[in-house]
Order: structure tokens, then sequence, then C-alpha cells
């Protein structure tokens, strides 16, 4: 975790404890760092799980891993490495990742399908397997540890812990949902770019967990974007324990699931939003609305060209009211638009409409409105019904100071 707190950080959140999870801590010393670097959640046996992974080209043996294993449905444990990546290892890559399952399986008496493996940092570095398995050894004779510490621990240059919270009654009983995340550059959705494990009390059935997850995903992790590289090691991965002894969620009319669903997003959307405020670099939350497109999907393409262009994002960070980059990004999107029917907002000003800046412009209140760290941004195309809304940041000197010295 670095020392210097992103301004656009939140408090970490008040937690409760979660039926059937046990979360532990330890050193493995991945990097010359003293801090813990592993941390391990044992999880109650009979946890449904359910994931979405990265879709680069070039995953790592984690993300093949949970993949595979993701089909079975079922876990006991996760194990997640901080400080090297593991990915673009070849088969001595594989091996860690094996040697990682088999040794918690071996620990807990299950198949080594049943524990699910993450590891973020540097990439290119295969994981050492001598440090993993010292590294697991302590943690399994660790005394439990806290949310925040288990959140600590996954962090690279991450500047604060960042969690969520959020419950919904199940067939007559209160269910708990809480996520962690980790995630501040190499931030651009092509599923979830970060890893985030959302751990929860409620009887889920895995294929409606996985359902209610990848639902959630589209609407919150699939919509924000840091600087638009997607990593090689994205995960998220949610864990139902059923320890508050509802029936099983498992049809989408359940007494319930409407509850749990909309729970689910609201914490992944939670979780998104604090990944955005802790990017690299970041001075200003920016939010971008795009309207009148000719789809739902078209209107994402757009928003995420917007939300990627550096230009933009640069003109943000000096508090530029430049309306003609957004013009510029909405043109290079290649999606449908007409530059006469195009409409431009900041904040609650309408800046342009018609191909054209509106009558009167008057761009104190844009100035105003860029000089606070919360920053909207409106587009309607006027060409249909299609609209998306999707997160950014700013991007500063700050983003090229610390990726510049990244393996330092």
């Amino acid at each position: 975790m670095s020392s210097a707190v992103s301004p656009l950080a939140l408090p970490f959140p008040e937690l409760p404890a979660i039926g059937g999870v046990t979360l532990r801590v330890a050193r493995a010393r991945y990097k010359t760092w003293d801090r813990c670097d592993l941390t391990y959640a044992e999880l109650a046996p009979g946890t449904a799980v359910a994931g979405v992974t990265t879709q680069s080209r070039c995953p790592s043996p984690e993300v093949e891993w949970c993949r595979r294993a993701l089909v079975l449905g079922n876990a006991r444990a996760l194990v997640v490495n901080a400080g090297n990546s593991n990915a673009f290892t070849g088969d001595r890559g594989r091996a860690a990742v094996e040697a990682i399952a088999a040794r918690t399986a071996g620990h807990l008496g299950c198949m080594p399908s049943d524990v699910f493996v993450a590891s973020t940092g540097v990439i290119g570095v295969p994981l050492p397997i001598d440090r993993a398995e010292a590294g697991l050894d302590a943690a399994f004779v660790a005394e439990p540890c806290d949310w925040r510490a288990a959140t600590e621990t996954i962090g690279t240059t991450d500047t604060f812990a960042k969690a969520a919270v959020t419950r919904a009654v199940v067939d007559g009983r209160t269910v708990t949902l809480v996520g962690i995340i980790k995630g501040s550059g190499m931030i651009a959705p092509d599923m979830a770019t970060m890893l985030g494990f959302i751990f929860t009390d409620a009887a889920v059935e895995a294929p409606f967990l996985q359902r209610a997850l990848s639902a959630a995903n589209a609407a919150s992790f699939s919509c924000i974007t840091v600087d638009s590289d997607t990593s090689t090691s994205d995960t998220v991965l949610a864990f139902a324990t059923g320890t508050a002894g509802n029936a099983p969620l498992a049809a989408d009319d359940s007494d319930g699931a409407d509850a749990f669903r909309a729970a689910l997003a609201d914490l992944c959307l939670q979780l998104a939003h604090l990944v955005v405020r802790d990017g690299e670099g970041a001075s200003k939350f920016i939010r971008i609305d795009v309207t009148g497109a000719e789809s739902d999907r078209s209107a994402h393409r757009v928003a995420m060209s917007v939300a990627n262009s550096p230009l933009v994002k640069t003109a943000i960070a000096g508090e530029d009211a430049n309306w003609g980059r957004v013009v510029m990004a909405v043109g290079k999107a290649g999606e449908a638009a007409e530059r006469d029917r195009l409409a431009i907002r900041f904040g609650n000003t309408q800046v342009a409409e018609g191909g054209l800046a509106v009558s009167g412009y008057d761009e104190a209140p844009v100035a105003a409105h860029l000089k606070g760290q919360d920053v909207e941004i409106g587009v309607d195309l006027g060409m249909g019904e299609g609209r998306a809304t999707v997160w950014t940041c700013d991007l500063t000197h700050g983003y090229i100071s610390i990726n510049a010295d990244y393996r330092s």
C-alpha cells in the first residue's frame, strides 16, 4: 500500500464478520518489503462460488485455474498473493498455482479444485514456490485477522484499503454481503480489471450466484476505467457460505432473489467506484453519461471512448472546460453519431448542441464545476434510446511518476 493516500479516498467501513469465513494473513516476502503479502480465507464446507475473469488473451495461470474450478461451483479456500502477478511465466507459473492449491487442499482435506488462487503485481516473474508454501504454512497457524488487514494485504499500488457492505432480506432472514477489492492502475474493464472478493452468508446455489454476479459486473466493474489498460490477472469471485440459514436461492423468482441481486449489484458498484477513486495519481472522480445512442452497447462504447481519452482526462485534471475534446472522443468511438445532433454538458450546464456552442455560453459555471472533486460529463447523441454510464478519473503527473517507478 502506498503512503500517499488518494485525495478521493473514502474511509474504511465497519464490516461485520461473515459466518463460514475465517481470514488470515502472512508474510511470504514476494518482494523486499516488510509487510504481509499473502491473504488466506478459509471457507465453510458447502460454500458456493461464482466468478468473472479477464478477457485478456494473455491471462495468468491463476486466472486459468479459477476458470476451470468455477465450473464445479464449490469452494473451501481463497489464496491471494501480492507483489507478483505470476503472469507470463509458462510452466513455472502453472506449477506455482498447482503447488499452492495442493498445499492448501492438503491442509483442509479438500480437493485442489476447491482452492481459488489469485496473484497481483509485476508481470513476467515466476511466483517462487518455496516462498508461497512457507507463506501458506505461516498463514495456516496465524491468528484470524479482520477485514482491513486482509484488504491491505492484497494491495499493491493502492493508496487506501477498499471495502463495502450491503444487506438483503432473503426467505425472511437478513443476509450480509461484504466485498474487498484492490486496484489502482492497469484499470480498463474487459470484465473487471482488478482483484475483488465478495463473501456472503446467504445460501445461494452456484448457477444463480453466477447469473447474479455476471449481471452486477456488467453494470459496475465493466463500467470503470483508469488508464485503458486491461490486466492479465483480473478476477472477481463471490463466495456464499450458506450460514444465514435461508432456503437456498436457486431460481430467479425465489423468495428474496430480487433483493439479493440488488444488494450484490449495489456492492459491486460501490467497490468499482472505490477503484476509480484510487486511480493512480487521480484528483477527480468523473461520471460520464451517454444518452440518445442507437443501442445501450453503442452508448457504452462512446462513453468508454470519452473516459479513456488522455486529452479529455488531462483537460479535467487542468480544470479546463475544453468540450471540443469530448466531441473528438465521441467521433473516434466508431459508433453511430451525427455532429449536428450532438449535445454536451458539464455538470448541469449545457455547453454545446446542434454541432455548435450554445447561444450565450458562459464558461464560468463549468469552470466552477471542474474545480470540484466530482465531475459529470453528459453526451446526448440524438440517435435513439440507448444509454450508458461509466466512471473514470483524471490523468495527472502522478500517474507517470507511479508507473515510471513501478518495478523499483
